[in-house]
């Protein structure tokens, strides 16, 4: 058996249990490195002092926004090249492959060119205060720059993962995290460059994974061919990726605008807050990624069990998915949640007032982030079986539709609490919205399923 006719047999007909560990856990542990490094750019940076702290913690959404772009195309993509390979039209799942990669490379380069030209309006809106300025716009200037190799990562990486390729996702994530690692402390403090240089190690790195897609492309290894002359704008093609790929985009943005809010509102408290809360989304960031890795493992066999008409595998998907991503969630959220001073103070020279913050936020994060895996599942389970409009309503509960409202009201009502306490918040109410919204989804499921077997029956 060749290598592509076992990605189709692994998302096809594969157990379950042994499906989602050879898709979920690399490209887990693949995201899981990547936003190990993040905390390790933090704890280098954070040595440099809070100014440098809270300088890539403004940068950050701004860079989010633009691997967003990757996620557009990619994950849009992603969805629908699934449910074709579900119902054996290779031809076109080609063709939407090589659409979303040279799409999202040439609309990344635009977004990049716009925002480096209002770089400082940009920061300032990001909620960058004077002191924050000078090093956010020199990290920035480089950071942004490179992300145009991010986001050729990203689209690769929803692609690959959903031809059943998640070994080459977790090599391509972890030889460019773990090259970051190396390179973080060379370029800060051995060549003196500081935040400059945690911008060029995170470039170089970047660059690497880059080459690691490729060479997988190169060396026909995936079940696609990237051509421009395969790319195709027709209605269906653009609007299957679309009515996946934006709400992923909003998603995106909508967690940009969220930190955004947070470092604004923390402004008020000073440099000091907007460190805190910087590492508190770093940290909360190491355990999301980590259940969007596993998550983007299990959204390809849902997809592709839902156009093969194959409900009873696409149940028993959703509730192991449910059980391994909430056990993780549960045991990662009660380490932050019991530890919470001990882990905040490794990212400071010792700032009293950054500790106390970062902590009480990361105690409130901990424990609820307990529910994140269950939220996570449906949220993209919605958007691998085509359902946009529902994944979009769901995808923006958490970092929009629930999170906006108490992030501008309770720091008026509640004052700094109202900002340590806005995420968990929002993280309860979007829980509760993801039960309503799965019930109805579950009803019709089984009346498809029920269809299918009456038309299999007659057929016989």
């Amino acid at each position: 058996m060749n290598s592509q006719s076992k990605k189709m047999e692994l998302l096809g007909s594969t157990s379950i249990p042994k499906a989602l560990l050879a898709m979920g856990i690399p490209t887990m542990i693949g995201m899981l490195v990547n936003a190990f490094y993040n905390l390790v750019d933090a704890y280098f940076v954070g040595g440099l002092g809070e100014s440098q702290m809270g300088a890539i913690s403004v940068v950050y959404p701004l860079g989010q926004v633009v691997v967003g772009l990757g996620l557009l195309f990619g994950n849009g993509a992603a969805s629908y090249i699934s449910r074709l390979l579900g119902r054996g039209d290779k031809e076109t799942a080609d063709k939407v492959a090589s659409t979303a990669l040279y799409s999202s490379v040439s609309v990344g380069a635009v977004i990049i060119i716009i925002s480096m030209v209002f770089l400082h309006p940009i920061l300032k809106l990001l909620g960058a205060t004077d002191s924050i300025l000078p090093y956010a716009a020199t990290y920035a200037s480089i950071y942004i720059v490179s992300c145009i190799f991010n986001v050729f990562n990203v689209t690769m990486n929803n692609i690959v993962t959903s031809e059943g390729a998640a070994k080459t996702t977790m090599c391509a994530l972890l030889t460019g995290a773990v090259l970051n690692i190396a390179l973080d402390p060379l370029f800060i403090y051995v060549f003196d460059l500081g935040v400059a240089g945690a911008a060029i190690a995170s470039a170089i790195s970047q660059v690497v994974s880059t080459c690691v897609y490729l060479t997988y492309i190169f060396r026909k290894k995936s079940v696609f061919h990237f051509r421009v002359k395969d790319c195709t704008y027709t209605k269906e093609t653009m609007s299957e990726i679309f009515k996946i790929g934006i709400p992923t985009l909003v998603f995106q943005i909508l967690t940009s605008v969220s930190i955004s809010l947070i470092n604004n509102a923390a402004g008020d408290y000073g440099d000091s807050a907007i460190a805190g809360m910087g590492v508190v989304t770093r940290l909360i960031s190491m355990g999301s990624l980590s259940v969007f890795g596993f998550i983007k493992g299990f959204q390809p066999i849902a997809g592709y069990s839902y156009g093969a008409k194959k409900f009873d595998r696409l149940r028993e998907a959703i509730k192991t998915s449910i059980l391994w991503s909430t056990a993780f969630c549960v045991i990662f959220g009660l380490v932050l949640a019991l530890f919470p001073a001990a882990i905040v103070s490794m990212f400071t020279k010792g700032d009293t007032e950054m500790i106390r913050i970062g902590a009480a936020s990361l105690r409130a994060n901990g424990i609820s982030i307990m529910l994140f895996g269950f939220y996570t599942v449906y949220s993209s389970l919605f958007l691998a079986l085509g359902k946009g409009r529902e994944g979009f309503i769901l995808g923006a509960c958490r970092q929009g539709i629930c999170f906006i409202p108490v992030i501008l009201l309770l720091p008026m009502l509640w004052g700094l609490n109202g900002i340590l306490y806005a995420q968990p918040i929002a993280d309860m109410l979007s829980a509760i919205i993801t039960v309503f919204m799965a019930l109805p989804l579950h009803k019709k499921l089984n009346e498809m399923q029920k269809q299918t077997a009456e038309i299999s029956t007659n057929n016989n």
